[in-house]
């Protein structure tokens, strides 16, 4: 990924732009940063394969296909074995409902961010990714009470 000096006011102007609507018509972007519907896909196009644009994806409401709860889970691991590490971020990549998934630093490994349909499910789910045949030491959940935000825009 280049480094954010390779991008002009534009570039972030544009970005800034697409991160909250990707479906805005050429002529419009090009409207709001001064540049011609070409100009923009030029820029488009070249932020594409830079790697700075690296999807466009629908937001879905959560309520409407069934995901009921949002869960922060904090997770030790039984020890720093590398291989335990990399076996749980496996499991973590390979399952949908995990949303997020960071290795931290501190008392904690990973803190996981889950999303399942309601309480049962969530206890299921963690029970299979995080009980002690995964080599974890423990775990504990947090379930969200309320979303008081929720982006995916990166600050530019």
């Amino acid at each position: 990924m280049p480094a954010d000096r390779s991008l002009d006011e534009i570039d972030h102007l544009l970005l800034g732009l697409v991160q909250v609507d990707a479906r805005r018509p050429l002529h419009e972007l090009g409207d709001e940063v001064g540049l011609s519907p070409s100009a923009v896909q030029r820029r488009l196009t070249r932020l594409r394969r830079m790697g700075v644009i690296r999807a466009e994806v629908a937001v879905l409401d959560p309520g409407a296909v069934g995901v009921g709860m949002t869960a922060v889970v904090l997770v030790a691991l039984v020890d720093d074995d590398v291989g335990h590490h990399a076996a749980f971020r496996e499991r973590m990549l390979a399952e949908s409902a995990v949303q997020q998934c960071y290795s931290i630093v501190g008392q904690w490994d990973f803190v996981v961010i889950l999303l399942t349909a309601d309480v049962a499910e969530n206890r299921e789910l963690s029970g299979r990714l995080f009980g002690s045949a995964a080599k974890v030491a423990r775990y504990e959940t947090l379930p969200s009470f309320e979303t008081v935000k929720f982006g995916v825009s990166l600050p530019l």
